[in-house]
């Protein structure tokens, strides 16, 4: 087992999960405005199921999915990191990068902030070859961010997500990858 290392920016702190942060946690994954571009929101047992695997994976890989805090605000707004999908992709095997923030989070630019630094650890720390990232078609916001950590888009690797119905709106995915 591999304690869960911080990741420090200029506002924010990416830092391991703790107990404290399940309630905000199951809050944010039960608006259904923040879950708009998954299939549903979630119940405070499947955030919290979430949560378990998030500090396995950083068990068992050194890296996932941080809790994620800004200075001077909440002690919990999010997460932001990376994860290996536990599902199959048309590119995998892979290294995702993503991020979930409450709504009073957004538009701040603390999702780019934290996910440069994601990025960075994975590509520098870890020596990732690559990270990808993917999100529904029609998620413009999530798009904007990869842009703007300097992710490419990947038209020809653009999916339909296998964990959605075919003919759901929001199966069609577009990919994007940033390369070390």
């Amino acid at each position: 087992m591999r304690p869960a290392p911080t990741l420090v920016t200029a506002r924010t702190r990416l830092r391991p999960w703790t107990d404290a942060d399940r309630a905000p946690f199951a809050a944010l994954n039960a608006d259904p405005e923040v879950m708009a571009y998954f299939p549903s929101t979630l119940s405070r047992h499947e955030s919290d199921a979430l949560v378990d695997r998030i500090r396995a994976a950083f068990d068992a890989q050194g890296f996932g999915f941080w809790a994620l805090e800004v200075d001077g605000g909440p002690a919990f707004v999010g997460f932001v990191g990376l994860s290996v999908p536990p599902y199959p992709l048309p590119f995998a095997p892979c290294v995702e990068i993503g991020w979930r923030l409450a709504r009073t989070a957004w538009g701040h630019g603390y999702a780019q902030e934290a996910a440069r630094e994601a990025l960075r650890f994975g590509l520098e720390d870890l020596a990732l070859p690559e990270i990808v990232s993917f999100t529904a078609r029609s998620n413009l916001r999530s798009q904007r961010v990869m842009q703007a950590i300097g992710m490419q888009p990947d038209p020809a690797g653009d999916f339909v997500h296998p964990r959605l119905p075919a003919g759901h709106p929001l199966a069609p995915h577009v990919l994007y990858r940033k390369r070390r």
